[in-house]
């Protein structure tokens, strides 16, 4: 567990919304940010991808006890530099931090050790057997016969994709087995799916006002 300057003992939290309920102002975010979010071809995309990393920090502010304002969010990977690979935190890099953003919806989670989250929305229809081809493994695909429970796996394998417990190009070999993790999962409306999975049992906390 991480304590904050508090002097309390703050364990996982997430949060997520619609991109409209972030209400952090756009000058938190780094020109690095900025940049990428200025690439988005459609206004929504960019709004979600601006509200997750906003969201990011006041997740990870509600955790350690501090100013959202004052957190840097940093992102680097050795193949495509920086903006891209696993957030943290500049000013506490041990902080588990984890973002994502589907169009209409945001969410993030922090907290100590590994964090990874994930946010999908269910395909509307029969089962979209394209995607179940490429995500699943042959007897996850055996088992699975809606879009719903579809997604539901994708979300946490995402979530495990993040925490670097499992290579994208290797989903269909690699289950979501979560022995020795907690996972948290909810629903935003009929068509959304979010998925947790920390270390430590983690509590979803409303997104700050």
């Amino acid at each position: 567990m991480h304590t904050n300057d508090r002097g309390t003992t703050m364990g996982p939290l997430a949060m997520g919304g619609r991109p409209e309920e972030v209400r952090a102002p756009d000058d938190w975010l780094t020109g690095v940010e900025r940049e990428r979010a200025g690439r988005f071809r459609f206004e929504d995309d960019r709004d979600g991808f601006v509200a997750a990393h906003l969201l990011a920090r006041l997740c990870a502010a509600a955790v350690l006890g501090a100013d959202p304002a004052e957190l840097t969010l940093r992102q680097h990977c050795e193949l495509h530099g920086h903006g891209h690979g696993r957030p943290y935190v500049e000013q506490a890099p041990e902080l588990g931090l984890s973002l994502s953003h589907t169009r209409g919806y945001v969410c993030a989670a922090a907290g100590p050790g590994r964090v990874g989250v994930d946010a999908e929305r269910v395909p509307r229809g029969p089962l979209d057997t394209v995607l179940a081809d490429r995500v699943l493994t042959p007897r996850e695909r055996g088992m699975v016969t809606g879009n719903d429970e579809l997604i539901r796996h994708v979300t946490r394998k995402e979530a495990l994709v993040k925490r670097g417990e499992l290579a994208l190009g290797r989903l269909t070999a690699g289950g979501d087995d979560l022995t020795g993790r907690h996972l948290l999962e909810w629903s935003a409306g009929p068509d959304i799916r979010v998925a947790v999975v920390t270390d430590a049992p983690a509590r979803r906390v409303p997104i700050p006002d």
